[in-house]
């Protein structure tokens, strides 16, 4: 590579140094930072990168950007223009504009390295169009996107639900050297059976491409195409598929039965989803915790609440045992109808007769809605159950709503609760404190006070909260 006067670009150095003291080639590791340290002595230092994206950044492109850029008599190497370009990826635009003017340079030409560079700068929603003009350009020119930058590009358009570029990115790619993985394929299908936005057009065009590069359907593929149907409500075709996932020697397997579960459920089909489970473990395929949490999940979005505790029982009385998962959904199905006091029942029921341990989104979700209720005792017992789950106490909420309407002992308790120490730290008394003198309840932070220990009574940081605090008063009685 240097003798052809190509540069190694950043990702690639820390993926190879990461490989090497993964397995300990101390040797390599040292010889391959060494070179990169000159490398990037030689091609272009971070601040003269910075310099030149900053003259860019200031100013419309045009001709005085370009002789500023001339003035600056910079060295042109691929690792430099990467670095220009990775400092302008905010302003794609600006980002073009520099990379057109470096192919006018004299003895200076762009390859797969700087192509690769622009493309995942322009890969974005509001420059589509000057993405696939670069693509076509470097594919003109005998380069191709590599696998790195389509992981890269392709990641972004999926988590903006980008499925139209996602799925022509795709089809590219298994027409250039660099085809992407079974994985990626599965990844995509994936990602479009559970987009609001689902379009079959485009999960077929996926599945019609992968088979076109002489590739046979996996199993992975086959439960994508499955899931996006019936997220669809496409129930016929869905059990094509199944058919022909049978006859290529996969049977349908939980995570199959599970997508069918969710595409009735979703389609409030809800005595056909259950009849899916019976018809599992008639099949030798009993259904497993997901597949109820799914059907479970089912009911509580659909506000039936009894109908998700009747599954849970029978499941319970199946398999008897629960997960964090399946008692997150039950509580939320519990807050969203306003039943407080049961998903308070129900999950302390479930920490001390069936042994899970909750989430603590879950235990957060339960706290702020008893508190919402004025249910003080309760959700302080869930924290104590929290510390006994080592999850780190929850006092914000407490605070809050203990400053406004609580006792004073309340907020003693409170404190006493917030470590397993004999003493919580300064800074919890000092934020209750505070808390209690934001609600205008001064008299209560005095006799707060006068239940704290001795170092925190006498500390220099409470005397002075309390001396800011009459400050205050007193300005108000003067007004």
């Amino acid at each position: 590579m240097e003798e052809h006067g190509f540069c190694l670009d950043e990702e690639t150095y820390s993926a190879l140094l990461g490989v090497f003291k993964k397995d300990q080639m101390q040797n390599d590791a040292v010889a391959l930072k060494q070179f990169y340290d000159r490398m990037i002595r030689e091609n272009a230092t971070d601040g003269v990168a910075k310099k030149v994206a900053g003259a860019i950044v200031e100013a419309e492109w045009g001709d005085e950007v370009k002789k500023r850029l001339e003035d600056m008599k910079i060295v042109l190497s691929d690792n430099f223009v990467i670095r220009v370009l990775r400092e302008l990826k905010n302003h794609p635009s600006k980002a073009l504009s520099f990379f057109h003017w470096v192919a006018t340079c004299e003895g200076y030409k762009h390859n797969t390295v700087t192509y690769n560079a622009m493309a995942r700068v322009l890969g974005k929603e509001d420059t589509m169009g000057e993405f696939w003009i670069i693509v076509e350009e470097m594919k003109s020119a005998g380069y191709y996107i590599d696998i790195d930058s389509y992981m890269k590009i392709s990641g972004r358009f999926r988590k903006y639900e980008m499925y139209e570029e996602s799925v022509t990115l795709y089809e590219f790619m298994m027409d250039s050297p660099f085809k992407p993985s079974t994985q990626d394929c599965s990844l995509l299908l994936r990602n479009m059976s559970a987009s609001r936005k689902l379009d079959l057009s485009l999960v077929f065009r996926v599945a019609r491409k992968y088979a076109a590069s002489g590739n046979v359907l996996s199993k992975a593929i086959y439960n994508g195409l499955y899931r996006s149907l019936v997220n669809a409500g496409s129930f016929a075709k869905a059990d094509q598929i199944a058919n022909a996932m049978r006859s290529a020697g996969y049977e349908p397997d939980n995570i199959t039965y599970s997508n069918l579960v969710f595409g009735l459920c979703k389609a409030g089909r809800f005595e056909e989803a259950s009849k899916v489970l019976d018809d599992m473990e008639a099949n030798g395929c009993p259904p497993d915790i997901k597949t109820w949490t799914i059907l479970i999940q089912g009911h509580c979005n659909a506000g039936q609440l009894e109908e998700a505790l009747m599954c849970f029982g029978t499941m319970m009385r199946k398999d008897g045992c629960a997960d964090a998962e399946l008692v997150e959904v039950l509580v939320k199905g519990f807050v969203d109808q306003k039943r407080i006091d049961g998903g308070y029942t129900f999950l302390v029921e479930m920490i001390n007769n069936a042994h899970v341990t909750p989430w603590l989104a879950t235990y957060k979700l339960l706290i702020e809605s008893l508190l919402g209720a004025s249910k003080l005792e309760e959700s302080m017992n869930l924290l104590r159950l929290m510390r006994q789950h080592n999850y780190p106490p929850y006092a914000e909420p407490f605070v809050q709503y203990i400053s406004k309407y609580g006792t004073v002992q309340a907020a003693a308790d409170l404190l006493q609760s917030l470590s397993s120490k004999q003493y919580p730290s300064l800074e919890a008394y000092k934020y209750v404190l505070e808390s209690f003198f934001k609600e205008g309840r001064h008299s209560e932070a005095q006799d707060l006070l006068n239940k704290f220990p001795y170092h925190v009574r006498e500390h220099y940081r409470t005397g002075k909260l309390f001396g800011s605090a009459k400050k205050g008063e007193t300005a108000t009685l003067a007004k």
